[in-house]
């Protein structure tokens, strides 16, 4: 063996060069890396050979050989790149962006970084990225359709058409980009053109993949995200039924790609609303691993977007809800606000949960806590929690969570629903204090359509301190109100409120009312030394006067009619009155007599031994009577009870509808 050995011929480096140039020609990747570790084997510190094995491995797919022959490299050489993009395709986003991190900004490493920082949803610096890219001038078609995803990503749809005109592109160009410009127009509200668009891209996409001899499964498999999309814009359009039916066909003929499938499958679940939560359950379960369902199957994780994955995890959780699986849901809450810690829904969803176990306190803790980390945010959860709290009874706290959102703080209805609830809890100096903010503010508004709010929620303030016993501050609204308008209800507040506090104010004031007609001729003096009751004595009088001219005058015209009789009653011959009891009960008239009861022996036993007891039961009764009868007189009569007995004999006497019920009971 050894001396087969030695003589097996010894190839040189540069003949094993030469057959990894071929293989890689070739594109047999396996062959190629094989032949690099032979010449690491011969030359051990090659750094081509290495760089060589690296890139065949990852042309072959084999990520995590390449990406171990990268960690095991003896050779001193700058791989970050390559480690970059292994953990990038094994979707170790974060380590995959940290490993780029000291490379040069060549075109390679920003068009890596822009995809990674895509899938990461982090799609602002995506977009710098990608500008970052525009000065190497790329002329790919592929490459400019990735950065008008990306800026309609950002939610800056208004800037796709500059985009593409600065890249010298159309929409007809490629299906992805007519897809791209259709999802533009969906952010920008316009559906029917977004609908037109998506037809276009598919006309476009099934062209161009049967001139590159696509197999029809394969075109609809490439295409299914047009279609998806297109029953998402006709369900935004309001044709729901033929969104229903695209969304089952795609789901049902499986042609599509998982992720289309998820997105369907989803959307149908929305469409469809909580009408069958149990059906919803079942469809949302299979895009979950069964081992675990905090993660998705068949590769979702890595294909969905976070804001997809979210949108899923958020409808499961609202179906467990719906079916009281509140075990279920609270668990996935708790991995929703984990998975996703930046984002609204998983707070709003854990605080839903807590509220259908009645754990109020918690909820509102869940909230406020999120409310703290992220103010920018804060808006829809401080009203959740305001609504919970409101509903709960914590007023204070209900108050306190209105009050800590900017946008609405001092709208009118928010300031309306503060004071009630400052109101609530007795707290008139806070109630105050939120009307003189909204007053402050306003003013500074400096805005003239809002001259209007500033005057109601003035007139609004004046009146609740006047009744809440801050005279003087609602005196000077009042009188700022009537300066700044003159209107006579601002007037009015202003003579109302000074008369309590500065008389001399309310007099002048006064001074300034209209005179009310029919007043001069009144002595005040004397109007008020009478009493209460003779103060409307005239108007009483002249009300009394004017009432018995009207009954006077409607008894005029009451015409007297003739009596209506029974059909064949004489009135001059009535006969006897009606019975006055004739509206009662039998039971509860003075003239009911009950019936008596049946007291005969009742006849009991088997079924044929009733004829004979019967009979004897006659017998006896007659021999009875004529024992009983007197003398001389027992061929003609009998006794009351004998003839009963007797005619009992041939029937069975019969008992009344209520002896039965009492028999019942």
């Amino acid at each position: 063996a050894a001396a087969a050995a030695a003589a097996a011929p010894v190839i040189s480096v540069e003949d094993l060069f030469s057959s990894l140039h071929r293989h890689i020609q070739a594109f047999e990747y396996e062959q190629a890396a094989k032949v690099a570790d032979q010449v690491l084997t011969a030359a051990p510190g090659d750094e081509d050979a290495l760089l060589c094995k690296v890139v065949a491995l990852v042309k072959a797919d084999a990520i995590d050989r390449a990406l171990s022959a990268i960690r095991g490299a003896s050779v001193q050489i700058d791989l970050g790149f390559y480690k970059a993009y292994c953990l990038y395709r094994q979707n170790k986003l974060q380590e995959a962006l940290e490993s780029l991190e000291g490379q040069d900004r060549n075109s390679m490493v920003l068009q890596l970084e822009s995809q990674i920082l895509y899938r990461l949803g982090r799609m602002d610096a995506c977009v710098e990225s990608y500008e970052k890219l525009q000065k190497f001038k790329i002329d790919s078609l592929d490459l400019k359709t990735n950065m008008v995803a990306a800026l309609i990503s950002a939610g800056r749809a208004s800037e796709v058409q500059r985009m593409m005109d600065a890249l010298k592109v159309k929409p007809s160009s490629s299906f992805e980009l007519a897809y791209n410009t259709a999802c533009s127009l969906i952010e920008k509200k316009q559906y029917a053109d977004a609908e037109q668009m998506l037809l276009s891209a598919r006309r476009i996409g099934q062209e161009m993949l049967m001139e590159e001899d696509y197999m029809d499964d394969e075109i609809e498999n490439e295409l299914a995200p047009i279609a998806v999309q297109l029953a998402y814009v006709r369900q935004l359009l309001g044709h729901t039924q033929e969104a229903l039916v695209a969304y089952t066909d795609i789901i049902n003929r499986k042609l599509a790609d998982v992720s289309s499938i998820a997105v369907a499958t989803n959307n149908l679940i929305a469409l469809k609303g909580t009408k069958d939560a149990s059906d919803g359950l079942r469809k949302l379960d299979q895009l979950v691993k069964k081992d675990d369902n905090k993660q998705l199957a068949n590769g979702l994780d890595f294909k969905l977007f976070p804001r997809q994955k979210e949108a899923i995890y958020s409808n499961r959780l609202l179906l467990l809800l719906h079916a009281n699986k509140l075990d279920q849901a609270q668990e996935l809450a708790s991995a929703l606000s984990v998975m996703f810690p930046e984002s609204v829904s998983p707070a709003l969803l854990q605080a839903a949960v807590f509220v259908r176990a009645k754990n109020i306190s918690k909820a509102e803790e869940t909230l406020g806590q999120f409310a703290d980390r992220f103010p920018d945010k804060s808006k829809p959860v401080l009203l959740a929690r305001a609504q919970i709290s409101a509903v709960a009874g914590h007023t204070k706290l209900s108050a306190e969570s209105l009050a800590r959102i900017p946008d609405i703080q001092h709208m009118p209805a928010t300031v309306a629903t503060i004071v009630s609830l400052r109101e609530r809890c007795n707290d008139v100096d806070g109630a105050t204090a939120v009307l003189d903010s909204a007053v402050e503010w306003w003013k500074n508004a400096m805005a003239l359509d809002d001259k209007n709010t500033l005057d109601a929620i003035m007139n609004a303030a004046a009146s609740y301190k006047l009744n809440h016993g801050h005279e003087e501050e609602a005196a000077q609204l009042y009188e700022e109100l009537f300066r700044s308008h003159g209107s006579l209800e601002a007037l009015v507040g202003v003579v109302r409120t000074a008369a309590r506090t500065n008389l001399e104010k309310a007099e002048a004031y006064e001074k300034q009312l209209r005179p009310l007609p029919g007043l001069k001729g009144i002595n005040v003096e004397s109007l008020e030394k009478t009493s209460g009751a003779k103060h409307a004595e005239g108007a009483q009088v002249g009300k009394a006067e004017v009432s018995e001219a009207v009954k006077e005058k409607a008894r005029k015209k009451k015409r007297k009619r003739k009596p209506r009789y029974p059909k064949g009653f004489d009135p001059a011959n009535p006969g006897p009155p009606p019975d006055p009891e004739r509206w009662l009960p039998r039971r509860e008239r003075s003239t009911y007599r009950p019936k008596r009861k049946d007291r005969r022996q009742q006849v009991r036993g088997s079924q044929g031994a009733v004829l004979r007891e019967k009979h004897d039961t006659t017998v006896a009764a007659n021999a009875s009577s004529t024992a009983g009868s007197k003398p001389g007189h027992a061929g003609a009569s009998t006794s009351k009870g004998g003839s009963q007995s007797s005619t009992g004999s041939s029937e069975p006497a019969r008992t009344s509808a209520k002896s039965r019920r009492k028999k019942r009971s």
